[in-house]
């Protein structure tokens, strides 16, 4: 009985978790549908939730790139395909490990950073201030967080892209001797430019999922500084839990032959 008991309390809180994380986002939607946006507040947000990741996220993507490069070019080298380098770190770094990693690493710095502010504000009370004013902690702290996260997320896939593309070229070229035209060649016939597009799309969705779940946790904070802690940490988990299967979905969904 117990066990039964277990899961249907962990059925109910599933069931809870996603309604909620679901209203917070129709809510959300429906003030950026109504144009009621706080348009300071969303460039201070753009600016740190991600100018302020760029440096991680083109450090993660230069290692990802070059390690991606360094595998393909080996190989290729002792099998005599070097030409297929270029277009095999493209075709996977703007695919998948562009816009992942990338916001794998912003659900570390801005997904934390939001569930503990937020936490921070309820736990000190400042949500109730905001209601007792009749103003919306929906309107005044979700929305711009959310436009400015969709906004950036894209924008740092493509410099991770660019970055890692670059990274894996001159591995390429210095440890495996593959000529930069051959490997600019090889990107040239074997990526797509809607390959690059398909993952700015990732990108977005990643985006909204970082700003929502880190909002939702830190709007749902409970027990003081150790409930604060719980939920940042819940934030960055379920974060990026949920990327890793929204990539695999959209992968099937994008990339269907």
């Amino acid at each position: 009985m117990k066990a039964l008991e277990d899961l249907g309390r962990g059925t109910q809180g599933f069931f809870e978790y996603a309604g909620g994380v679901a209203n917070l986002s129709v809510e959300s939607g429906t003030f950026i549908a109504r144009l009621r946006v706080r348009a300071a507040e969303t460039m201070a947000q753009a600016y740190f939730l991600g100018v302020q990741s760029t440096a991680i996220v083109l450090l993660t993507s230069l290692f990802t790139g070059m390690v991606v490069s360094y595998e393909s070019a080996v190989n290729a080298v002792n099998y005599g395909i070097s030409n297929l380098v270029g277009g095999a770190v493209a075709f996977t770094v703007s695919r998948e490990l562009g816009p992942m990693l990338s916001a794998v690493v912003v659900a570390g710095r801005a997904g934390a950073a939001i569930a503990a502010e937020l936490g921070s504000m309820v736990v000190t009370e400042q949500i109730e201030a905001l209601e007792s004013l009749g103003l919306s902690p929906v309107r005044m702290l979700v929305v711009p967080r959310l436009i400015a996260l969709i906004v950036m997320m894209p924008i740092l896939t493509v410099l991770a892209d660019i970055i890692a593309i670059v990274g894996g070229g001159y591995l390429a070229h210095t440890l495996a001797g593959i000529p930069y035209d051959t490997f600019v060649g090889s990107i040239r016939s074997y990526s797509h430019y809607s390959d690059f597009l398909k993952g700015l799309v990732k990108a977005v969705v990643f985006g909204g999922i970082i700003v929502l779940i880190g909002c939702y946790q830190g709007l749902s904070t409970r027990g003081g500084a150790a409930g604060v802690g719980r939920a940042t940490t819940g934030a960055v988990v379920i974060s990026i839990i949920l990327i890793f299967m929204s990539n695999f979905l959209m992968s099937l969904i994008l990339f269907k032959s």
